[in-house]
């Protein structure tokens, strides 16, 4: 790293839900992650929980007037019309025995590839239909990026 130059690593992906407690207790049950704290924001005005599984962090936020998603931002292909972030993608050593453990607990699973590079992808839908890709890629070693000067 050149001198000047600035960390940055990932922290969080926030999730705007309809379901505060269904939306905990699904990424509970099928992710694995624990509620680390949960609390009120007025000048939002909405209730955040921030959930974590190791160094992943999820922030599903709540407000009282919350709006689904258009029906399209369901479908992985399809929502590539939205401008716009679309989706987490997790990394896992096996895909295909990922979505068995997942499909398992009863998650919605949209699709399993395999891709052109010798792995396989999927994606899932939460309890609310947001997208998650699952991704089969090697561990980062150090999760630290450079922002040069």
């Amino acid at each position: 790293m050149d001198a000047g130059s600035q960390e940055i690593w990932f922290h969080h992906l926030g999730v705007s839900v309809r379901d505060m407690d269904g939306s905990i207790d699904w990424w509970q049950r099928m992710l694995g992650f624990t509620l680390e704290r949960r609390y009120r924001l007025e000048s939002i005005p909405a209730e955040i929980a921030m959930l974590a599984n190791g160094a992943l962090h999820v922030e599903l936020l709540c407000r009282p007037d919350v709006k689904p998603a258009d029906p399209e931002r369901r479908v992985p292909d399809d929502d590539l019309r939205t401008c716009g972030n679309k989706h987490i993608a997790l990394s896992v050593r096996d895909v295909r025995a990922m979505v068995e453990v997942l499909r398992g607990k009863g998650v919605d699973v949209v699709w399993v590839k395999d891709l052109p590079n010798g792995r396989s992808a999927s994606f899932i839908r939460d309890h609310e239909g947001n997208l998650i890709e699952l991704v089969q890629f090697p561990r980062v070693a150090e999760p630290v990026a450079v922002v040069p000067r």
